[in-house]
């Protein structure tokens, strides 16, 4: 039987990426995001069923997964990052909007497409997690607390699900060029595109073919944790760039 795959966060970026991965390799795809004009034009060239999503609405997680008859692997990209201030200037809006979309929305996810996960041959959960929750940068409190706690979740999560047969992955990227810092710096290009400059930096299809080999392992094989950057990038804030090291501040 085809197996179904949901991706939320599919409408650009690392999720769109995915999506197209996971399509080659053969499943039937159900995809959300939230800007719906974005998400049909990843969906329609694969075929797959677009459906709105926001994940930090419990009401809206709630309408996706009615849509989805059963699911065999769940890939939760929907993440983001907002601002680069210290905590001493941190803005409340900011970080709970950061802790919305990166740790509640999933944790929505994950609680209401469990019961079909538990009942598929082999389920499977990847999230799309960040070094930025293995390695605290300045500036970067409030997205570090919240991938920390993506951190958290997966290993808790990990435990819960022992005996049921449903897999849990999480990958932690580095820098990837997507629209992350565009994103993060509220639509500055100048400062986007900063990050990336004279390095190279992971593109989404990079960490999208991670989420298609970690799900292609035979069902009794568990990938836990597997980060991946950049060879140009050593930790958070140690990048490569034309010829010399230097600390950037980081902005993984």
């Amino acid at each position: 039987m085809t197996k179904i795959a949901v991706v939320a966060g599919a409408s650009s970026g690392i999720g769109a990426a995915t999506a197209g991965v996971l399509s080659r390799a053969g499943y039937s795809l159900v995809l959300g995001a939230r800007r719906m004009d974005r998400l049909h034009s990843v969906a329609a060239p694969l075929g797959a069923k677009a459906i709105p999503l926001d994940v930090t609405d419990r009401d809206s997680v709630a309408s996706f997964c009615v849509d989805v008859p059963k699911c065999d692997l769940l890939v939760n990209s929907a993440g983001c990052a907002l601002g680069l201030s210290e905590v001493a200037d941190a803005d409340d809006a900011e970080w709970r909007w950061m802790y919305e979309v990166n740790v509640l929305g999933t944790m929505r996810m994950i609680r209401a497409l469990s019961p079909a996960l538990k009942t598929a041959p082999a389920g499977h959960v990847i999230l799309v997690g960040s070094i930025a929750g293995y390695q605290p940068y300045a500036g970067g409190a409030g997205y570090n607390a919240a991938k920390f706690a993506v951190r958290g979740v997966a290993g808790a999560l990990r435990q819960e699900l022992l005996g049921t047969g449903v897999r849990l992955t999480e990958i932690a990227p580095g820098h990837v060029r997507t629209e992350f810092a565009l994103v993060r710096f509220g639509g500055d290009r100048s400062r986007a595109d900063a990050v990336y400059a004279g390095m190279t930096p992971l593109a989404a299809e990079d960490v999208a073919e991670a989420i298609g080999w970690a799900a292609s392992r035979p069902s009794h094989v568990n990938v836990d944790h597997l980060r991946i950057q950049s060879v140009d990038q050593a930790t958070t804030t140690l990048v490569h760039r034309e010829g010399s090291q230097e600390s950037t501040g980081a902005w993984s």
